[in-house]
């Protein structure tokens, strides 16, 4: 039997359904994994996806090309080609499946799996409703577990992706020199990370108190590790990608990040995560799924649950209020100091 699982938003969002795809594979071999463009390229990091199709949700991105009946056939046709006997669609609770298995249907798939809260008529074989609040990676694995799908005997079900061993020559010099500390400023949500100011006060602070920091974002956010990095660290900003990202993630020591796709990077490749999170969505759902995982930041704060994605109180103070001592003694636990 041959399956394809789909997430069709960010990276981090797929890297999270890491452990409910090795579940599926476990019964149905290597799966087809159907992703956004924010998510594609973590879709082909995952261990058990043996292809990626990328495909532009309208109800899911912004930015997304207008849903027209040629853009919706140029998915149909490429699932009829692939000609799947089972489709689980993965999804964040304020999502509905039903548009994405409207179109599996359309395309022929027999059998259609999803977590819905909406009455999904004959769209779904499998209308499974999770438990609230629940990490979730477990609530990714709830779906397939009701499927009959489990992970293989041995299998932790921690996050995982594959790690390359070699990275380019510049990146391999720098991360083979001396130990080092992450710290990644970007969020794609702004609530969710510190202001530039307060970042580059914790980066000094970090290289003050004897730690070597590499500051890592994407091609993007090459702006903002610049002025995070300064004088003080290494700026790798627009200078990874998310395969050699892992990679030089797997070889730091800690890395420091707020709630976005690369803390579910970082907890992927077993790395320690010191996670500066925003409580504008619950850490119990969203917290890097690791064993060696830190939460600083106020998780009272007025935006607490709020989903904003600016900071609707002054001085960002669930984030920003996260003092030196603080941060360091959590890099502390994980880290030891280079001086």
């Amino acid at each position: 039997m041959t399956a394809v699982v789909a997430r069709l938003d960010s990276a981090g969002d797929v890297l999270i359904t890491g452990p409910a795809v090795r579940a599926v594979a476990s019964r149905h071999g290597p799966v087809v994994f159907v992703a956004g463009p924010r998510g594609s390229e973590a879709a082909r990091l995952l261990p058990a996806v043996a292809d990626v199709i990328e495909w532009q949700a309208p109800w899911v991105d912004f930015d997304s090309p207008e849903l027209t009946s040629g853009h919706v056939e140029s998915l149909v046709k490429q699932l009829r080609d692939v000609g799947p006997d089972r489709m689980f669609i993965f999804t964040s609770f304020h999502q509905s499946p039903l548009p994405l298995a409207l179109i599996g249907r359309m395309a022929g798939v027999p059998w259609i799996g999803a977590i819905s809260e909406d009455y999904p008529g004959t769209l779904l074989d499998l209308r499974h409703h999770a438990e609230p609040g629940v990490p979730e990676p477990e609530r990714a694995l709830s779906l397939v577990n009701a499927a009959g799908c489990a992970l293989p005997s041995g299998d932790d079900g921690a996050l995982r992706v594959d790690v390359a061993s070699a990275l380019p020559p510049d990146l391999d010099e720098i991360t083979r020199v001396a130990p080092y500390v992450v710290f990644h400023p970007g969020a794609a949500v702004p609530a969710r990370r510190p202001t530039v100011g307060r970042s580059a006060a914790m980066v000094h602070a970090l290289t003050a108190a004897g730690y070597r920091v590499l500051v890592t974002g994407d091609h993007s956010e090459h702006a903002l590790t610049a002025r995070v990095a300064g004088d003080a660290a290494v700026d790798l900003g627009g200078r990874t990608s998310l395969a050699t990202l892992a990679t030089v993630y797997a070889r730091s020591r800690v890395v420091v990040v707020p709630n976005t796709g690369p803390a579910h990077l970082a907890a992927a490749v077993g790395t320690p995560v010191v996670s500066l999170f925003a409580p504008v969505v619950p850490a119990s759902q969203w917290l890097p799924y690791g064993r060696n995982v830190i939460r600083l930041g106020d998780q009272t704060a007025p935006c607490r649950l709020t989903r904003a994605r600016q900071c609707p109180v002054p001085g960002h103070p669930c984030l920003d209020g996260i003092t030196d001592a603080e941060m360091l003694a959590a890099v502390d636990q994980y880290g030891g100091r280079t001086t």
